[in-house]
C-alpha cells in the first residue's frame, strides 16, 4: 500500500532538497545522486555520481579514457598495497542480489495486503488494526536499538519539529488507507491510489511553485480516466472507501512536501523509526475515540471468540511485521538501483498487488473495471518513466 507508497520516499525527498545545501557547506547527506547507467560512489554518508561515467564527454575508444577506465578498475579492485581484495557474492552478483531486493519487497506487500484484508473478516476496526501496524514496527525498532541494529541516532528538539508535520501526513494517509482496504476491494483500493502522482504533480505545480512539465501533465490524463472507468464499474464500490483512498492521496502528497522542507543527515532507517513512534502516538487519540467503546463493549470478544485470543493477537503481530518489512525493504531496494529503475519496479508491484488479490479474494470484477484499472496503471508506468528521466537528467547537471 502506498502507506505504503512509502515513508522510503520520505527519506529520499528529504534528502532530495537539501542537497544542493549540503554541497555548498560540506553536511552528509544519504541521498542518491545518479548517473545514466545508474552508478553510485559513496563519500562519507553522501553518494555521488561516478566520476568514470561523469566525464562522458571522452571518446570511449579514446586512448587516455581507456587509460583512465583501467587505472580506475585496478584501484578499485585491490588493496592498499596494491593486492587484489577479495569479492563477497553481492559485489560479485550485483543484478542476482537487486533482483531478490524487488522479489522480497513484492512478496512482502502482497503478504501484506492479503493478510491485512483477511482480518477484517473478523475484525472490523481499521482505525485500531492502523494503530497496530505501528505499534509493531515501533516495538521492532526499540528492540533492534537495543542490541544495537541499528545504532540508535540522536534526535533533538530542531529535527522533532521538523519531522512532526511529516509523521502527522504519514499517520493520516495510513489511517486512511486502512479505512479504504476496509471498505472496498484491495484491487480497487489501490486503483484509486494510482491517483496519488497527480495530487503530486498538482503540489509541485501550484503549492510549491515548481513547474511541471506539460509532458507529466499529459501522461496524468490516462490516470484519471482509467480510475474514473474503474470506478463507475467496481462491484465493490462505496464512498466511504474511494474519499479515505483520495485523503490517503492528498495526506502522502503534504507528506512529501513537509520531507522536503525538512534538513536532516539522519539515516533512513532511524528516520523511519522516528516517524513511525510519532505517527502511533497520532494514531491511538482517534483509534480510542471512534472505535474504542465498541471494542470494549463487543469488539475482542467477538473477534476472541471467532479466531481465539492466540490467534487474534499473532495475526496482528504477523501483519504488523510485514508492514514494517516490505517498508524497509522498499527502502533497501531504492538505495541500490537508479531512480528510473525503482519507478517502474514500483508500477510492477502494484500490479502484483492489484492481480494477486484478485486471484486471493476470488474478487469479481467487470470488464469496465479490469480495463479502467489497467489504463490508469498503464498511465503511472508512464508518469513513472518521464518523471524519472527528468530526474535523472538534473542530478547528472548538478553532479
Amino acid at each position: 500500500m502506498a502507506a505504503a507508497g512509502t515513508i522510503p520516499g520520505a527519506a529520499a525527498a528529504i534528502g532530495a532538497s537539501v542537497s544542493q545545501r549540503q554541497r555548498r557547506v560540506g553536511a552528509p547527506s544519504f541521498v542518491a545522486a545518479y548517473v545514466s547507467e545508474g552508478t553510485r560512489l559513496v563519500c562519507r554518508r553522501q553518494l555521488r555520481p561516478a566520476p568514470v561515467l561523469a566525464s562522458s564527454f571522452i571518446s570511449l575508444s579514446h586512448p587516455a579514457r581507456r587509460r583512465f577506465l583501467c587505472d580506475a578498475a585496478a584501484g578499485a579492485s585491490s588493496g592498499p598495497a596494491g593486492e587484489a581484495k577479495p569479492q563477497g557474492f553481492a559485489e560479485r552478483y550485483p543484478a542476482l542480489v537487486t533482483g531478490f531486493f524487488f522479489f522480497l519487497w513484492y512478496f512482502l506487500n502482497v503478504i501484506f495486503n492479503i493478510l491485512n484484508k483477511k482480518i477484517f473478516d473478523y475484525f472490523p476496526y481499521p482505525y485500531f488494526v492502523s494503530v497496530s501496524h505501528l505499534f509493531i514496527g515501533v516495538l521492532y525498532f526499540l528492540i533492534g536499538w537495543s542490541f544495537g541494529i541499528p545504532k540508535r541516532a540522536p534526535i533533538n528538539s530542531t529535527l522533532l519539529k521538523q519531522l512532526v508535520p511529516v509523521a502527522v501526513c504519514h499517520a493520516i494517509g495510513h489511517v486512511t488507507s486502512t479505512v479504504s482496504f476496509a471498505a472496498v476491494a484491495v484491487s480497487f483500493a489501490h486503483t484509486i491510489k494510482a491517483l496519488e502522482p497527480f495530487f503530486n504533480a498538482a503540489a509541485s505545480q501550484f503549492i510549491l511553485g515548481q513547474p511541471v512539465p506539460l509532458t507529466l501533465w499529459l501522461s496524468l490524463v490516462p490516470v484519471v480516466i482509467g480510475v474514473s472507468v474503474a470506478s463507475l464499474t467496481e462491484l465493490s464500490f462505496n464512498w466511504t472507501g474511494f474519499i479515505n483512498a483520495m485523503i490517503s492521496n492528498i495526506s502522502f502528497t503534504y507528506r512529501s512536501i513537509y520531507s522536503k522542507k525538512a534538513m536532516t543527515d539522519m539515516d533512513s532507517t532511524n528516520l523511519y523509526a522516528y516517524i513511525s513512534i510519532i505517527a502511533l502516538f497520532v494514531c491511538i487519540p482517534p483509534a480510542i475515540i471512534i472505535e474504542g467503546p465498541q471494542l470494549v463493549q463487543h469488539g475482542f470478544k467477538d473477534a476472541i471468540a471467532k479466531v481465539g485470543l492466540t490467534k487474534l493477537i499473532s495475526n496482528f503481530f504477523v501483519v504488523g511485521l510485514f508492514y514494517h518489512l516490505y517498508n524497509q525493504v522498499a527502502t533497501n531496494t531504492l538505495e541500490r538501483v537508479a531512480p528510473l529503475t525503482h519507478a517502474i519496479g514500483n508500477v510492477l508491484k502494484r500490479v502484483f498487488v492489484i492481480g494477486f488479490s484478485i486471484i486471493a479474494f476470488g474478487n469479481k470484477i467487470t470488464t469496465q473495471t479490469g480495463i479502467g484499472t489497467s489504463i490508469a496503471v498503464s498511465g503511472v508506468a508512464l508518469y513513472s518513466f518521464i518523471k524519472a528521466k527528468i530526474e535523472e537528467k538534473k542530478q547528472i547537471k548538478s553532479a
